[in-house]
């Protein structure tokens, strides 16, 4: 087995924080949050490590100095990353760093709040009546602008205006389930190709059946069965040229 594959203590990171603050940032924030955990040092009611540069590249030996020191500045000017001289001799100039956790805690608050808003700014009932939605066509999605957050880079509408076309179905890109569903299928690494692929399988084995197409759903094909979905095989016939009768 090659020694390339977890034969070592991984570190590990939240996709949905890496997008909102940044890859590098992510990582070390949780390695912050690892050693913070375990410390024994607190001071003003706060737990706190200490660490040099060369301490963190000790830990951190695939990023140089300078990525760390970049990594750590922008956690700092960001707010999450609190840092301090604790030391007891002030010539001392190894930096002590915390988290700020409530400033952490509202990327997930705000996120919430403001795609709340966004909905029922667009439809305060969640009904829909309009001459356009009775057509079958979608309003435009409210867009979601919450601090460090690539939310409008997931193609929402696309995905769904793909399955409406499949389907002949009506359904909207905005509401709330239907986008959870999709983030949490965009979060796990799957793209808009993904997306196609599962409707078109599904639309091929379900759609002319009565009792199965009424689950050609996004809560059916984007919940937690969706990549046993993507990678199934299609059961759409291949016709060979003897399954004709070229005389009739």
């Amino acid at each position: 087995m090659s020694n390339l594959l977890i034969n070592e203590n991984p570190m590990m990171v939240i996709p949905s924080l890496a997008k909102k603050i940044g890859l590098n940032e992510a990582l070390f924030l949780q390695q912050v949050h690892y050693w913070l955990v375990r410390s024994s040092h607190e001071i003003e009611g706060e737990k706190w490590i200490y660490n040099t540069y060369k301490d963190w590249q000790d830990q951190l030996s695939f990023w140089s100095e300078s990525t760390i020191k970049r990594t750590i500045k922008s956690l700092e000017d960001k707010g999450y990353l609190i840092s301090g001289n604790w030391n007891r001799l002030k010539l001392d100039k190894t930096k002590w760093y915390s988290i700020d956790y409530k400033k952490v805690e509202a990327l997930d608050m705000a996120a919430s709040s403001q795609f709340g808003q966004s909905c029922r700014q667009a439809d305060p009932s969640g009904i829909s009546n309009s001459p356009m939605e009775e057509a079958g066509l979608a309003r435009a999605i409210p867009e979601i602008t919450t601090e460090n957050t690539t939310e409008k880079d997931i193609p929402y509408k696309e995905i769904i205006d793909y399955l409406n076309r499949k389907t002949n179905s009506t359904y909207k890109a905005f509401t709330r389930k239907t986008r959870e569903l999709i983030r949490a299928r965009w979060n796990e690494g799957f793209r808009l190709e993904d997306f196609i692929k599962v409707i078109d399988l599904k639309a091929a084995e379900w759609l002319n059946d009565p009792q199965w197409s009424k689950y050609l759903r996004p809560e059916t094909l984007f919940g937690v069965k969706f990549e046993s979905y993507l990678n199934q095989k299609s059961n759409k016939k291949l016709w060979r040229e003897e399954d004709f009768d070229l005389n009739d």
